[in-house]
């Protein structure tokens, strides 16, 4: 069942439709005036629900999220004769909308956006809440800006074609967003957690509703991540640091990333040894790993190197129950100490 979710920022408001079929984008945007970015593994499986409207495909989801693949863009969108009234969309995973959301927020000084998420990660968390970024030199998101689509579209049929380690990725999204803001669809996602892990439409389907909603309140109250906003980095901060040392997938790290800011919790008296294992068998019931082989040294060297880094400290998301964070600047050496004891 289709449902819309109202974000409404100082910028600009939109509504997040989940639930929505992609054969529908025609009605969200005028196709004579509308050009796509359109990640090529979905075309190929997906090509037939397209809209038709000038297309550039993008290969390699992540190897696109850099600053040397956008020249190519700018200038397609000029040889198609785009303009400040054009619309760009992005029909793609998570890369597919950062790049798109950087490339219409410069294009001509901005364009309309629109984004069909077509990843359970990207439904969840990339496509809401206007925020995109680019890599550099190996560090995530280094180079973003803040720009607001005029629309959402998720469409359910696209995660059936997703590869597992796709689905787990946002899998681990949407138990950082029950950590931080509701119980009880931490509850929800407990006694289901086989049928989620499974990718069930059915079952997933309220579930991404409800983690857009936690998102929607979030960007709503705090767009531009001056304060409530830096809720969202939970598991982030060394599950970026492990992206970028060990080339494992997103959500992945964030699910270790999640696990690390549990345990440290725990280690600084805030969160319970109890709430700490229900985190931990979550993730682990959905086929999440909660640990990662990598070179410590320099997980914490690219730490260093974090956007939430100031001075000598990093802001860190912590957890006190489920359901419930706290933001804390704490010193550089006492994470390493914690990493390396």
């Amino acid at each position: 069942m289709e449902q819309r979710i109202r974000v409404g920022t100082p910028s600009y408001s939109y509504d997040v439709v989940v639930g929505g079929a992609l054969r529908t984008l025609p009605s969200y945007i005028d196709s004579s005036d509308a050009f796509a970015l359109v990640d090529a593994q979905v075309a190929r499986l997906h090509g037939g629900t397209l809209p038709v409207c000038p297309t550039m495909m993008l290969e390699g989801a992540e190897a696109a999220k850099h600053l040397g693949s956008l020249p190519s863009i700018y200038r397609w969108l000029l040889a198609q004769g785009a303009h400040r009234k054009s619309t760009l969309l992005a029909i793609g995973g998570g890369a597919v909308c950062d790049v798109a959301g950087f490339v219409a927020a410069t294009y001509m000084r901005g364009i309309r956006l629109g984004l069909a998420p077509t990843t359970l990660l990207a439904q969840v968390d990339a496509a809401v809440g206007g925020k995109n970024g680019l890599n550099l030199d190996g560090y995530k998101n280094i180079v973003g800006t803040f720009n607001q689509p005029s629309f959402v579209l998720c469409d359910p049929a696209m995660l059936r074609t997703l590869p597992l380690v796709e689905l787990r990725s946002g899998l681990a999204e949407m138990v950082k967003c029950a950590i931080i803001a509701d119980a009880h669809m931490f509850e929800r996602m407990e006694a289901q957690a086989d049928e989620v892990g499974r990718g069930n439409i059915n079952v997933l389907l309220p579930l991404i509703a409800d983690a857009v909603r936690i998102k929607s309140r979030i960007v709503s109250a705090d767009e531009r991540e001056a304060g409530l906003r830096r809720v969202l980095n939970l598991g982030h901060t060394w599950g970026h640091a492990l992206e970028a040392v060990t080339g494992l997938p997103h959500g992945l790290c964030v699910s270790v990333g999640v696990d690390f800011a549990a345990r440290l919790s725990v280690r600084r008296g805030l969160l319970s040894p109890n709430a700490h294992q229900r985190i931990r068998q979550l993730l682990t019931a959905m086929g999440l790993p909660v640990s990662a082989q990598a070179d410590e040294a320099r997980a914490l060297e690219a730490l260093r190197n974090d956007k939430k880094r100031h001075g000598g400290a990093v802001d860190f998301v912590l957890i006190c129950d489920i359901g419930q964070v706290v933001v804390e600047s704490i010193d550089y050496t006492d994470i390493q100490t914690f990493v390396l004891s």
